[in-house]
C-alpha cells in the first residue's frame, strides 16, 4: 500500500517539475456547482426500454463475481459509494462525462470495480449510467454480469446490428451495459478508429444524464487504452495491492495524461476490501 503511494507521489513530482503545473487534486464532498450534470434530473422520469433488451441478474451468479453495488444492504457496497461521490464530484465539476477505468496489468480487478461504480452511480436519481467493454482483448463484463449476449459490440463491429440491439439493462434502473462478446483482432486500431470515435462521442451527448464508464484494457498489455484516451474525458487507475510493482505503477501513471487522472483504486487490500487514493 505504501508502495503504490510512494510510486503516485514521485511521478506527481516529475510532472509537475517538467510541465508546471500538477495534477487536480479531488475535492472534499461538499455542494457541486450548478452543471448540465447536476440539470440532469430535468430529463429523467419514467425510464421505459423499448429497444434495449432487459435481462434478469442471477444473485448468486453476481455475487460469486464479487459484484456487490446492487445490493445497499451489503457493507462491502459502501466504498463504491464513496468512490462514486468522489469521482463525480470532480466530473461535475470539469462537465466530464466519460470515464475509462484501466490498471497497469492484467487481474487488478478493473472490470470488477467499474460493474460495481456503473451500478452506484445508475442509483441516483438524477443520473443514468452506461457500461462500456472496450476490453477488446479480454472482455468480461457480459460474463461477470451472466447476461445473454447473441448480439454484442462485435456485431455492430461487423455491421450486421445496430447499436440499440446490442445494448442490455440488467434489470436495474439508469444501468445499460453495452457488452463485448469474445476478443477483437487488431484490438488497437479499432480502438483507434473514427468509428469508435464517432460511437464514443454518440454515447457521450445522447443523454446529458449518462455518465459512460468505459472498461479498458490494461496500460502495459498494449496500446490499446492509450489509443482511446484521447476520446475519453477521465481516467481512473486500479491498482491490486503486492501484484503491481512500484516500476510498474510509474510507468503506467507516465502513459496518463496527467490533467485526465482522477484517482487511482487500490484494490485487493488486505485490511479493506478497496481503498481509494487521489493526489
Amino acid at each position: 500500500m505504501e508502495r503504490i503511494k510512494q510510486a503516485i507521489e514521485k511521478v506527481k513530482a516529475q510532472q509537475t517539475g517538467e510541465t508546471g503545473r500538477a495534477r487536480p487534486h479531488l475535492e472534499s464532498p461538499g455542494v457541486a456547482r450548478s452543471t448540465p450534470i447536476a440539470k440532469a434530473h430535468e430529463e429523467l422520469g419514467d425510464i421505459r426500454y423499448e429497444y434495449t433488451r432487459v435481462v434478469k441478474l442471477q444473485m448468486d451468479h453476481i455475487e460469486q463475481n464479487r459484484i456487490v453495488a446492487f445490493n445497499k444492504n451489503d457493507p462491502k457496497g459502501m466504498s463504491f459509494d464513496l468512490l462514486r461521490t468522489h469521482v463525480l464530484q470532480k466530473m461535475e465539476e470539469n462537465g466530464w462525462r466519460t470515464l475509462a477505468i484501466t490498471s497497469p496489468t492484467p487481474e487488478a480487478g478493473k472490470t470488477v470495480v467499474a460493474i460495481n461504480l456503473a451500478m452506484s452511480i445508475a442509483q441516483q436519481t438524477n443520473r443514468t449510467a452506461m457500461l462500456v467493454d472496450f476490453d477488446l482483448r479480454r472482455p468480461k463484463v457480459g460474463a461477470y454480469l451472466g447476461i445473454p449476449m447473441e448480439r454484442s459490440l462485435n456485431d455492430m463491429l461487423d455491421g450486421t446490428v445496430e447499436l440499440r440491439d446490442v445494448l442490455v439493462n440488467p434489470n436495474l434502473p439508469r444501468l445499460v451495459v453495452l457488452p463485448t462478446r469474445s476478443p477483437v483482432e487488431n484490438s488497437s486500431e479499432t480502438l483507434s478508429s473514427k468509428r469508435i470515435a464517432d460511437l464514443t462521442k454518440e454515447l457521450r451527448e445522447r443523454y446529458k444524464s449518462r455518465i459512460v464508464i468505459f472498461d479498458l484494457p490494461p496500460l502495459l498489455v498494449a496500446d490499446d487504452a492509450i489509443a482511446l484516451l484521447p476520446q475519453i474525458d477521465c481516467v481512473l487507475m486500479v491498482v491490486a495491492n503486492g501484484m503491481s510493482t512500484k516500476r510498474e505503477i510509474e510507468d503506467s501513471l507516465r502513459l496518463l495524461p496527467a490533467e485526465k487522472l482522477i484517482g487511482t483504486v487500490l484494490n485487493k487490500a488486505d485490511v479493506e476490501p478497496m481503498a481509494y487514493y487521489y493526489d
